[in-house]
């Protein structure tokens, strides 16, 4: 049995992308759709309910003010690129400011609300189709999603740290990553996220037919070149001008593929290495992200038989 398959990855909370994600099932033809982690946002952005009935927010770095007609419009905006918004009052924002607790439980609330919102959202799309959306954790993301990326009916289901069936073919997917300057929440030693990989490895029947859908890339290629930074998260620079970039991809990753030579490796985690490498006859795919312009970057694969027929990196 064949199957088309359309991989995304890193939309970090970006309601443009994730409703081109579920779209992109009709509009590719394709009978698989796979999110690959780093699902929700980084940013929570406060607008302020003035006394004169106008709204304060940070628009993109700059300072913007909405009536009630605009409000929407601006955060609309905001959604699409992936941050998180909510509405206080000038008094609010005053207790908000003396109590970083209480900005972590609005965070996590929109966080909760968005993918609660958006696993709806697939599962209302896809009814009544042939098409399966399988959606998992990345590294960025908290702990506390997991219970809203629970196996929704026939439709969504979340692949982590399992073997699931694909048709013909088995995925193993795990969203940890080997430690990063980050330090987010899915990080562990990279000998110790080799030997999850390999206990998931273990169950399958037929490791070359398989679907490494593993969060971080392999170390050492061209889809996992990242820039360097410093202590403090500026980018180190090269030369006159240049950016350092590093590999900041999973040597056990790579091991695991060069042991194991899974049909193909699905990848994500670093944005700026959109790609594709072979490690032996593996196939290793890096769609890339450009989640905050409302870009979905993806790769489009056909899986025929004990090969990758064909497969197309996308924009749109």
């Amino acid at each position: 049995m064949s199957k088309r398959v359309f991989f995304v990855s890193d939309l970090h909370g970006s309601e443009k992308c994730f409703r081109k994600f579920i779209n992109a099932a009709k509009f590719y033809k394709a009978d698989t759709l796979i999110l690959g982690g780093d699902i929700t946002g980084k940013v929570l952005v406060p607008i302020v309910e003035k006394n004169d009935g106008t709204f304060s927010l940070s628009l993109f770095g700059k300072e913007t003010t909405a009536t009630k007609d605009s409000l929407g419009e601006y955060q609309k905006m905001l959604r699409d690129a992936g941050q998180y918004c909510f509405i206080a009052t000038e008094a609010q924002m005053t207790e908000l400011t003396a109590d970083k607790t209480k900005v972590e439980k609005i965070f996590c609330e929109c966080m909760l609300s968005v993918l609660s919102g958006w696993v709806s959202l697939a599962s209302e799309r896809l009814r009544g189709t042939e098409v399966k959306c399988y959606i998992s954790p990345g590294n960025d993301d908290r702990f506390e999603i997991d219970g809203i990326l629970k196996d929704d009916g026939p439709t969504v289901i979340n692949p982590e740290n399992r073997v699931v069936e694909i048709g013909d073919y088995e995925m193993i997917t795990l969203g940890f990553a080997n430690p990063t300057p980050w330090r987010s929440p899915r990080e562990v030693p990279d000998d110790e996220l080799g030997q999850m990989i390999e206990s998931l490895a273990g169950q399958l029947e037929d490791p070359g037919r398989s679907i490494f859908n593993l969060h971080v890339p392999p170390h050492g290629t061209e889809i996992d070149r990242a820039p360097a930074v410093d202590e403090e998260f500026r980018y180190v620079k090269q030369g006159v001008g240049a950016v350092k970039m590093i590999s900041a991809g999973s040597a056990a990753v790579r091991s695991s593929i060069e042991k194991h030579q899974p049909l193909v490796g699905l990848h994500g985690h670093i944005h700026e290495s959109k790609g594709f490498v072979k490690i032996g006859r593996t196939l290793c795919l890096n769609p890339g992200s450009e989640y905050s312009d409302g870009i979905l970057r993806g790769a489009l694969l056909n899986l025929e038989g004990a090969r990758v027929k064909e497969f197309l990196l996308t924009s749109g």
